[in-house]
């Protein structure tokens, strides 16, 4: 068991080591768009990179049918593994709408012997979302 602080440290340092190890700028919140963000998520279990739509409901349909349209690309071209989520819960009990892709091997922030394989997953998929989200931007804004 870790104390907070701890934890603290592990993720700190967790992030710190990718920074290095990947060193580019990401999206992320840098989209341009209202509610549309990049997302890296790691935690005890867990890793995944994930596109969320956050805004209010009429920008959020926009989004997703956009998105709907383009799945069959984002899926065959880009993330065979992308799971889309209309109606996705936060633990806040805020909806939003969400593509993700999970890491599906068992890791934890936790365990520094997972830590390669995070980030190498990071940088390939969040890449990956990236370069789909620069190829057809104009099409997911429009």
């Amino acid at each position: 068991m870790f104390s907070k602080e701890e934890s603290r440290l592990l993720k700190q340092e967790f992030w710190t080591s990718f920074g290095k190890s990947f060193p580019r700028k990401w999206i992320l919140y840098n989209t341009k768009l209202k509610g549309f963000n990049f997302k890296f998520h790691f935690d005890n279990k867990t890793a995944s990179v994930i596109l969320d739509l956050e805004d209010d409901l009429e920008h959020r349909i926009k989004y997703w049918e956009k998105l709907l349209a383009l799945k069959s690309i984002l899926l065959d071209e880009y993330l065979p593994d992308a799971i889309f989520e209309e109606e996705y819960i936060l633990e806040s009990y805020k909806e939003i709408s969400r593509v993700y892709v999970p890491l599906e091997q068992k890791v934890s922030i936790h365990n520094k012997a997972t830590w390669q394989d995070v980030m190498v997953f990071f940088n390939e998929k969040m890449s990956l979302f990236e370069a789909f989200f620069e190829e057809y931007k104009d099409i997911i804004e429009g």
